[in-house]
């Protein structure tokens, strides 16, 4: 799971912002203005028949700073991105 989604800066980090559009997300913003310090991403790449999916989440990150579900309080109703 992406740790982004209980990070304070989710909805201003332009590293998030790169990771919902691979995953072809709407953004939290359209303008992000937070630059993330070494961001650590692992690609899941998975075949399916034709298909090659690639999940990316951020799963380190220097400038993570803990707000448990910030992500939620920002998108009520909706799916937690896993």
């Amino acid at each position: 799971m992406c740790i982004c989604v209980n990070c304070h800066y989710v909805d201003r980090c332009t590293t998030y912002h790169a990771v919902e559009t691979q995953h072809q997300q709407p953004h939290l913003t359209e303008a992000p203005d937070f630059e993330a310090t070494e961001p650590s991403i692992n690609v899941n790449i998975r075949q399916r028949e034709d298909i090659i999916e690639m999940e990316w989440d951020v799963v380190g990150c220097l400038s993570f700073k803990q707000e448990t579900g910030k992500w939620a309080r920002l998108r009520p109703g909706e799916l937690i991105p896993t």
